[in-house]
């Protein structure tokens, strides 16, 4: 995988205040999902800064694409464009009076022609679910709104990495449940996203890579599963195991077999308990529900609720702010808006039948993940693509 940033020997310390980061290295891959995760005052926001040069390392180096970062205000203002960072407070991040303007600011500063600003903006609006704000006042706007508009006013100068500082912070569960859906969609389109959070819950089904970071020093690097099934290590970070690895360490300890793959879902968990239970493996050959797969990006308003009335639906999800947009538009109920290829595919297991609203950029998504759970569960679920030829896994 080709490094898109190389964080080299980094420190820095706080005018009159404690060491932030002391001697911290790592790299990021290109098209790589990190969560930086610690306990607040770990240093994780200091690190983020550092990405987008709004803070210079004291020692040390940061190399974006193969190049050491340069503070003059030329290379500052490219590398700004080329990694975006939205704040964990969207309101310090927020500075015009509509919608519009905030996310025109970045492309205005680029000297985009009139129409292109105009086209950029909706794209931006539209990518994170707020087509149709563009006069509003971002005062009037909610919590979770207004971080989408300081998503989009990122999105909006083409970056090539994302940068979050606690993005789901002050959000209730839904509100986190779509933002984290955003940031999947963003690297369903090629990005680098970047993330801190305490939250072990939120980073251990997410993250590719997790790097844990206490008192300006990593304490360990890898994935999800084996940063966070390291018991000593997560209490030494004072955080807690995630429920699913602790509920699977409690079984393991009452006998259960480990298993190569630790479970990152509910389903993964289901599966687990299947492949070792006498009783449920018999039940692995029978017929399994059927996905229904809906291409919000091909088919006509209207043909939703026709397709829902002629078929035998036992729940459905969308995945992807345009998706949700027209379910809302067509005033179809949904079941799912998060984890929504896994919910599917238990509604499957249980001989139910289910459907996915999505776009054109997800159905690969959908596609690889039921076919990986076919082989690894020896189940023949199928996806039938109601706007292209029906096909089998």
């Amino acid at each position: 995988m080709n490094n898109i940033i190389e964080i080299k020997n980094i420190s820095y310390k706080y005018p009159n205040g404690p060491d932030a980061l002391k001697n911290i290295s790592f790299s990021i891959g290109k098209g790589e999902k990190i969560a930086l995760v610690g306990p607040n005052g770990a240093g994780k926001s200091t690190l983020l800064l550092m990405l987008n040069g709004m803070i210079k390392p004291d020692l040390g180096e940061i190399h974006f694409s193969g190049s050491p970062v340069r503070y003059d205000r030329n290379n500052l203002r490219e590398l700004r464009r080329r990694v975006g960072f939205v704040f964990q407070n969207p309101d310090s991040q927020i500075i015009a009076p509509t919608v519009f303007q905030d996310v025109a600011f970045g492309p205005v500063n680029l000297g985009l022609s009139k129409d292109e600003i105009k086209s950029v903006v909706g794209d931006a609006l539209s990518a994170v679910g707020l087509k149709g704000f563009e006069r509003r006042p971002p005062h009037q706007l909610s919590g979770g709104e207004k971080k989408r508009v300081a998503m989009a006013g990122i999105l909006a100068m083409s970056p090539d990495v994302l940068v979050f500082d606690e993005p789901t912070s002050a959000l209730d569960p839904a509100g986190s449940e779509d933002i984290m859906e955003l940031l999947d969609e963003m690297h369903i389109d090629g990005r680098t996203i970047i993330i801190s959070t305490h939250d072990v819950e939120l980073a251990y089904p997410w993250a590719d890579r997790v790097i844990l970071i206490q008192e300006g020093e990593i304490l360990a690097e890898g994935t999800s599963g084996e940063v966070f099934y390291n018991k000593s290590l997560v209490k030494s970070a004072k955080l807690s195991m995630p429920v699913l690895l602790d509920l699977y360490d409690g079984l393991v300890e009452r006998g259960m077999p480990e298993s190569d793959n630790l479970p990152k879902s509910i389903l993964d968990f289901i599966h687990l308990l299947y492949a070792n239970s006498s009783d449920i493996r018999n039940t692995e050959n029978m017929d399994c529900g059927i996905i229904y797969l809906v291409d919000a990006d091909r088919i006509n308003p209207g043909e939703i609720k026709s397709l829902i009335s002629s078929l035998e639906i036992n729940g459905i999800g969308a995945m992807g702010s345009k998706a949700k947009m027209m379910a809302d538009i067509e005033k179809i109920e949904l079941d799912y808006t998060y984890g929504v290829i896994d919910k599917c595919l238990l509604k499957s297991i249980n001989r139910k039948n289910s459907m996915i609203i999505t776009t054109a950029g997800m159905i690969k998504r959908v596609y690889d993940r039921v076919l990986e759970f076919n082989q690894e569960s020896m189940r023949d679920i199928t996806i039938r693509n109601c706007t292209e030829i029906n096909t089998k896994l």
